[in-house]
């Protein structure tokens, strides 16, 4: 590419929501802005393509949200997943400004679906995109066209160049071509680096081999090391990340939301050794869907097994892979490869444990076990009733929460703990803030939302 590039006022790295945002709110202002997008058109977004809805903090029932939602709720909400490993002046700036984003969205075009019910127990708490994250970014990015932000293509940063903190150009490869691009401001919005295995491996080992990465693989982390090579100021801890349970068979990279299975609390999860290893009711899926990755990432050659009989097993979405299926416990553990006598003895005691009440999967009912280990604290009920159904699990990485130390301006830390005067980040790559472990439904959304405004408003005033 012989292109000369002209000096922009905001070079953004990145493609996804956090990215958009930071985009739209700066040529909003007035900025120039170009965005500098690794993956292809159709490839486009990061892991926002596969989002489906953002947590909002709301006062009173909207046209799509059920009753209210207070920050003291959502705070509380968030520090029971995280154990308090969150920067709390960031953590609650999220949450107050999730109410302004969702009439921002409305405003640039974005579409909601009424509330859902069941399961997922959201209904309340988060928005739901019409269309999905795929629907909510075509529809930034359209904007964007009309406003006149260009966008690169395969255009990844390979070098920064920057002097004291201050940036001043990025090398960017697009299409193969190697080119400069200077610009007043610049905006990380560039992901975490779940797609570079071997940087997992430097946190996981090799189990990390057996990881799925259920989102883009084009998030391999090329910004964040740049910047941190750079002097910024890293937070979170690299063996943390947004892991979910997701199907063994799901393809390696870019599954989607479709791989992921919501079976496991309505029944019981085993290792390969046929053995129960943790709590599958402790609480409302939204808050621990998302503990479930880690968990099997510890277990044997990092594989487990959700196991449900037939009163459950159509009281969720249905899964992208068949189920397989059996008459009988010991038919079910030949099909999944376990020991058998070792997955009967398990059930049995499992059934013998249960305690019975009345079962109500839409809330914290009082369906739960005594006398085995793990106890399940909710929707325990006996699988005694044929068919029975078995899925492969494997640890699905979504994001993760090693990234950049930012203020509440989005503004970049650097180790002398002075801010960065044009440098910012928002996103997946500064999410470790507020994410310090662990995961509640949406909120990842809300974080690049949030600071994708921020970061965009905070660029266009370092350069005034």
């Amino acid at each position: 590419m012989s292109e000369q590039f002209p000096v922009y006022d905001v070079l953004v790295a990145g493609g996804g929501n956090a990215a958009m945002c930071a985009a739209l709110s700066a040529r909003e202002q007035g900025a120039t802005v170009v965005v500098a997008e690794c993956a292809p058109p159709h490839m486009r977004a990061g892991n926002s393509r596969h989002a489906r809805n953002f947590r909002c903090m709301h006062a009173s029932p909207t046209s799509v949200l059920t009753d209210a939602y207070t920050e003291e709720e959502y705070f509380k909400d968030l520090l029971e997943v995280t154990r308090g490993q969150t920067d709390q002046e960031l953590a609650r700036l999220a949450i107050r400004s999730s109410s302004e984003c969702f009439a921002w969205m409305t405003r640039h075009g974005v579409r909601f679906q009424r509330s859902l019910a069941g399961t997922l127990h959201l209904g309340r708490t988060n928005a739901f995109f019409l269309g999905g994250g795929k629907a909510l970014v075509n529809t930034y990015y359209a904007i964007a066209e009309e406003l006149g932000v260009r966008v690169l293509y395969n255009a990844e940063v390979t070098a920064l160049g920057m002097n004291g903190g201050r940036f001043k150009s990025a090398t960017v490869s697009v299409d193969g071509s190697t080119v400069e691009i200077r610009a007043k401001a610049f905006v990380a919005a560039a992901g975490g680096f779940e797609a570079n295995i071997e940087w997992l491996s430097e946190a996981w080992g090799d189990a990390a081999e057996n990881f799925i990465i259920r989102g883009t693989p084009y998030n391999r982390g090329s910004v964040l090391r740049l910047l941190l090579d750079q002097g910024a100021q890293q937070v979170g801890d690299p063996s943390q990340c947004h892991a979910i349970a997701v199907d063994a068979r799901a393809p390696k990279f870019d599954g989607g939301i479709v791989t992921r299975l919501d079976t496991l609390p309505l029944g019981i999860v085993v290792n390969q050794c046929g053995q129960r290893f943790y709590d599958e009711g402790e609480d409302l899926w939204p808050k621990r869907y998302a503990i479930w990755g880690r968990l099997i990432a510890q277990q044997p050659d990092q594989i487990a097994y959700s196991i449900v009989d037939s009163k459950t097993a159509g009281l969720v979405m249905p899964s992208a892979f068949p189920a397989l299926e059996a008459r009988s416990i010991h038919e079910l553990a030949d099909l999944l490869k376990l020991p058998a006598d070792v997955l009967s003895v398990t059930v049995d005691q499992f059934n013998r444990s249960v305690v019975e009440g009345s079962f109500d999967h839409t809330r914290l009912d009082n369906c739960h076990t005594r006398g085995v280990s793990p106890e399940k604290t909710h929707w325990a009920l006996k699988l005694d009733t044929p068919p029975f159904f078995g899925y492969p699990l494997r640890p699905g990485i979504t994001f993760t929460y090693l990234g950049l130390k930012v203020n509440r301006g989005g503004q970049v830390i650097l180790k002398d703990g002075k801010a960065a005067p044009n440098v910012f980040a928002a996103g997946e790559i500064m999410a470790g803030n507020i994410l310090g472990r662990g995961y509640l439904a949406g909120i990842g959304m809300t974080i690049g939302t949030v600071f994708g405004r921020i970061a965009g408003q905070g660029a266009v005033r370092a350069i005034q």
